[in-house]
């Protein structure tokens, strides 16, 4: 019986052999499709509690209950390492040169190894397949995560050199902030920029990028008309356009939607570029970033984190209303670079959150609460009573406030906040503390972070990854080859 099972199998071993070999080459093409539209978005920051802080927020204070993040629905999830190449703790650089390029870097380096040495980034190997690529940030276009994708450079300061690089870049769509590093030094501009804020330059040479992006064929748009003109642009045809709407960064979620800003929301610049990308043949790459997750988080401020991560979350969800429209055809990938500021969800012995505290809170800590003290008491307890409902102080945290005041008047920091404004800091606290919300931290942790995926190929990206292993995975998925 043993001889005739084992005859029987090496028969059935053939047969199976031969029936491989006649399946057509379409079959295994088709087990291995590749995406034709790709949304990468990477939350700056953004780690576990960040995203529950603003799951929490939304389902205590909105209409329901049950409400969850779109991204956190996703079927296909994983948790991800984040350090560089020097240090367990790693700066947007590095990290956005490891979801890049797939190869680790030294902190503070752009799509370089540490020997200076530059590796292709996934938009580079996308333009070369001839797709369609956009980047889209609430941070300067310039900063770190962003130019991790179209550009090369030893430091994440030059971002003027960065700035020049997206000429050459190939990249149909840019929008986000920071057009202060593509005008001429000399620049002067009667035009306020999306915010209310002079337009002034931060070049050193007279180079005029947006001029030079117009001699290239994009359609550009900034400052305060730019802002409104784009909201209202509709493409037709394959376009290129660049937008830089602000001297600096995309303002604060929670600050654009309380004053007249022309700003387009993380949302409407996903849509705007989903409008412009998708009439070209062969698909599209987009980077999508929350930038200023992180920017709230090193400020400690909760509703600012709070805020941006709902607009993160508003932005999957324009692409995921894509992806439903083109399921066989589409990926989304959602991840964070790092975790920002050590967010704790409860302490001391306390089990209870308290997120309704929050919703008095009408600005950010950093580009508002952080210009408001001028030395008179009276009015800035005023004014934090009225913008961040803090009427009723304990003798705790007012004594906690005075002490920040005595330091701030004195031109003084306090030790555990750095460099950070210690008044500021401090309310920030405070206002997180009624919320049961603490932080260990003003810089960047080195937790791990959550990620998750939709799509074709989504599975790809499930399970316990470095972040240099969701660079390649993406390559791997794409056919891309990311050589050093």
């Amino acid at each position: 019986m043993k001889k005739a099972y084992g005859k029987l199998s090496i028969i059935a071993l053939i047969a199976i052999i031969m029936i491989t070999a006649l399946v057509p080459a379409s079959v295994t093409a088709e087990e291995k499709s590749i995406p034709k539209y790709v949304f990468y978005f990477i939350g700056d920051g953004l780690g576990a509690a960040q995203r529950q802080a603003a799951e929490f927020y939304l389902s205590e204070t909105g209409e329901d209950s049950g409400a969850n993040l779109v991204m956190n629905k996703f079927p296909v999830v994983g948790i991800n390492t984040t350090y560089s190449a020097n240090t367990l703790i790693t700066d947007s650089a590095a990290a956005g040169t490891a979801l890049a390029t797939g190869y680790k870097t030294n902190s503070g380096m752009i799509s370089v190894l540490p020997d200076g040495k530059e590796v292709k980034t996934l938009i580079e190997c996308a333009e070369d397949a001839g797709m369609a690529t956009g980047i889209v940030t609430t941070t300067r276009l310039t900063h770190a995560t962003p130019a991790t994708f179209a550009s090369h450079n030893l430091s994440r300061n030059n971002e003027n050199e960065i700035a020049a690089d997206y000429l050459d870049s190939g990249v149909e769509f840019f929008a986000g902030g920071g057009v202060r590093n593509f005008l001429p030094a000399d620049w002067k501009d009667s035009q306020l920029d999306a915010v209310g804020k002079a337009i002034k330059s931060k070049r050193s040479d007279d180079r005029n990028l947006i001029a030079e992006f117009i001699g290239k064929g994009y359609k550009t748009f900034y400052g305060w008309k730019g802002g409104e003109n784009f909201i209202n642009f509709s493409p037709t045809g394959q376009k290129k356009v660049f937008a830089a709407f602000t001297y600096t960064h995309i303002p604060y979620e929670i600050d654009r939607i309380n004053n007249e800003y022309t700003v387009p929301s993380l949302s409407q610049m996903t849509q705007k570029g989903i409008d412009v990308l998708s009439k070209y043949d062969n698909g599209f790459f987009m980077m999508i970033e929350g930038g200023r997750i992180d920017h709230a988080c090193h400020n400690n401020d909760v509703m600012g984190t709070i805020y941006d991560t709902l607009a993160f979350d508003e932005a999957v969800k324009t692409a995921y209303d894509f992806y439903l429209e083109h399921p066989d055809e589409t990926l989304i990938v959602v991840v964070g670079d790092h975790e920002t500021g050590g967010m704790g969800l409860g302490f001391a012995n306390q089990y209870f959150m308290k997120m309704k505290e929050l919703e008095g809170v009408k600005v950010s800590i950093e580009d508002v609460l952080k210009h408001v003290y001028d030395g008179d008491r009276d009015a800035y307890y005023e004014y934090i009573s009225e913008n961040l409902s803090l009427e009723d102080l304990t003798e705790w945290e007012k004594s906690k406030i005075e002490y920040s005041m005595d330091m701030k008047d004195a031109g003084k920091s306090i030790v555990e906040f750095g460099s950070y404004d210690p008044l500021a800091i401090q309310t920030a606290q405070i206002v997180s503390g009624r919320a049961q919300i603490m932080w260990t931290s003003n810089g960047h942790t080195g937790t791990l972070i959550p990620m998750c995926a939709i799509g074709v190929c989504a599975e790809q990206f499930g399970g316990y990854k470095d972040n240099t292993e969701i660079g390649m995975a993406m390559a791997d998925v794409m056919g891309f080859e990311l050589t050093k």
